[in-house]
C-alpha cells in the first residue's frame, strides 16, 4: 500500500467527524466565547474550516487565504471546499513526495507525511475537541466522533 492509500481513509473519517460537529453550530451564538482570552465560537469554527488548506499547502506549496465565516452555512461551504482541495492534493501525492523533507517553520523540517499528520490531522482533532467543549457549554447536543456520544445514547 502507498502512503496515500493509508492516509486517505483516516483523512476522510476525520473530515466527516469534523463536518458533523460543524453542522451543530448555532448561528445565533457565533459571537460567543467561553473566556475573554478564547476565540469566539465563529472564529474557532472558521479556523477548523481552514485547517484542511494546510494539507494542500504542505503538498503543493500553494496557500489559499482563510476567511472568517458569518454563518454555519458559510463555515460548512468553506470547509467542504477546503476538504475537497486537500483530498485532491493528498490523492495526487506519491510516496517519494510524502517522504521528502520540507521546512515547516524557520529551522524546523519534517517529511510531508509527518507535517500533514501533525499540522493538519492532529491540529484538527485538537480544535474539534475545543469546539465540543464550547458546544457543551452552550447546551448543544454533541455528536460522536468514534462511536455514539452521551447525547446520542
Amino acid at each position: 500500500m502507498t502512503i496515500t492509500e493509508l492516509l486517505l481513509p483516516e483523512f476522510d473519517q476525520e473530515m466527516a467527524g469534523t463536518r458533523k460537529i460543524l453542522e451543530r453550530l448555532p448561528d445565533d451564538r457565533l459571537g460567543w466565547r467561553p473566556h475573554e482570552k478564547s476565540f469566539t465560537l465563529g472564529k474557532l469554527a472558521s479556523h477548523l474550516a481552514a485547517i484542511p488548506v494546510l494539507a494542500t499547502f504542505i503538498i503543493t506549496r500553494q496557500l489559499a487565504k482563510p476567511s472568517e465565516s458569518a454563518t454555519r452555512a458559510e463555515v460548512l461551504a468553506v470547509f467542504d471546499q477546503n476538504v475537497a482541495g486537500a483530498r485532491e492534493a493528498i490523492a495526487g501525492a506519491t510516496d517519494a513526495h510524502w517522504t521528502a523533507t520540507i521546512e515547516v517553520s524557520p529551522g524546523s523540517t519534517k517529511t510531508r507525511i509527518t507535517a500533514v499528520r501533525s499540522r493538519v490531522m492532529n491540529h484538527m482533532i485538537h480544535h474539534r475537541g475545543q469546539l465540543g467543549v464550547y458546544l457543551r457549554l452552550l447546551d448543544v447536543a454533541l455528536v460522536g466522533m468514534y462511536g455514539p456520544s452521551a447525547d446520542e445514547k
